[in-house]
């Protein structure tokens, strides 16, 4: 790669000295040519590893693109982030989906992904933008809170607890899985909720207590959730988990009205994630539009059925069981874009050290 910017650097400076008596300039076609965005007969889309979409519509967007698509899923949100920053120099593929608000500065930053926009945006969804590059687009969003296993309190006999201090209490020691903010943008938004409501003064000491109240850490939310989380169908032995407010929706048994778990609506901070053109992408017009068709009205309609999120279009209507098993946070925790992208490095590394050790 670098002896080919050299000859290209060497070129372009030549073309530069021969200006003078090269003619006129190549005509506007040519130029407009030769920037043209990128096309192949296959596309490559990028992950985490939570993402789903029914058969019939990647078959439908397959069939109305004609492009063979192949999805590739490194990892959480976090590590997805990671390794488009690993290999920027060598895209892992065309487009990518699942770049939440905590990992966006980051990814921006780095210039992972290209600008595009997508005409017509409805409102909800500009409304979600996570700067003003127009490198990524908002797809869905929802609240990272955690999660308890209903039933199993209920068995114990042990009030379900509501609020964060209330993590910390004896009687919930051993209880908490959580993922780690390093690799996981559902750890790292919780991280970030801890920020919102402890303060930059007061979060470390906030973990410093879940720590000793032995909160357990693992790599990803699959793990978590689907793993040591006794509300799932892994069965495991924690029954609290940072995990999703539209979580609870996903465990009413069939024929029952109630849920076995639910989302402790005070711990939540609220997570968008984003589509956008991988920066040296082969297939840009496929990537671009990929994000329009994450964006139609059939695709955003799925995303809850299949991503527990609501979608960034909201004028799309939800599944009828939600207003009652997967309700937002009237009061998420915030903390600003421009606070997570200045600070998300030090905050992961003091939580280490903290932590981890």
């Amino acid at each position: 790669m670098r002896t080919i910017s050299t000859i290209t650097a060497f070129a372009a400076t030549a073309a530069l000295a021969l200006a003078g008596c090269a003619g006129p300039a190549p005509a506007a076609s040519q130029t407009a040519e030769a920037s043209a965005p990128t096309e192949s007969k296959t596309l490559t889309v990028v992950t985490h590893d939570s993402f789903a979409l029914s058969d019939e519509l990647k078959q439908q967007f397959e069939k109305e693109t004609g492009y063979t698509v192949t999805y590739v899923a490194p990892g959480d949100g976090g590590a997805l982030v990671n390794q488009l920053i690993l290999t920027k120099d060598s895209p892992l593929g065309d487009v990518v989906y699942g770049i939440d608000n905590t990992f966006a500065g980051r990814a921006i930053s780095q210039q992972v992904v290209t600008p595009y926009t997508p005409a017509n945006l409805p409102e909800s969804v500009a409304a979600l933008k996570a700067d003003d590059s127009g490198r990524l687009t908002a797809v869905d969003f929802g609240d990272v809170c955690v999660n308890a296993d209903s039933k199993w309190f209920a068995a114990k006999k042990l009030a379900v607890p509501v609020t964060l201090d209330d993590l910390a209490k004896p009687e919930y020691a051993d209880l908490l899985v959580v993922e780690n903010p390093a690799s996981s943008s559902p750890g790292l938004a919780w991280l970030a909720a801890t920020v919102g409501a402890k303060g930059e003064d007061g979060y470390l000491d906030y973990w410093t207590s879940l720590k000793n109240n032995g909160v357990k850490v693992v790599k990803g939310w699959t793990e978590a959730y689907s793993t040591e989380f006794s509300g799932s169908s892994g069965k495991g032995s924690k029954p609290l988990v940072v995990s999703y407010s539209t979580s609870p929706a996903f465990e009413v048994p069939k024929g029952s009205s109630t849920s076995n778990t639910e989302a402790l609506l005070q711990t939540c901070f609220r997570q968008v994630e984003y589509a956008g053109v991988i920066a040296g992408a082969q297939n840009e017009v496929g990537a671009r539009k990929f994000i329009d068709f994450m964006l139609s009205r059939d695709v955003q309609a799925d995303i809850p059925g299949q991503m527990y999120m609501y979608p960034a279009d909201t004028s799309v209507e939800l599944p009828a069981d939600w207003q009652k098993f997967a309700p937002l946070s009237d009061a998420p925790f915030t903390v600003s874009a421009e606070a997570i992208s200045a600070n998300r490095d030090a905050w992961i590394r003091d939580w280490t050290a903290t932590v981890i050790g």
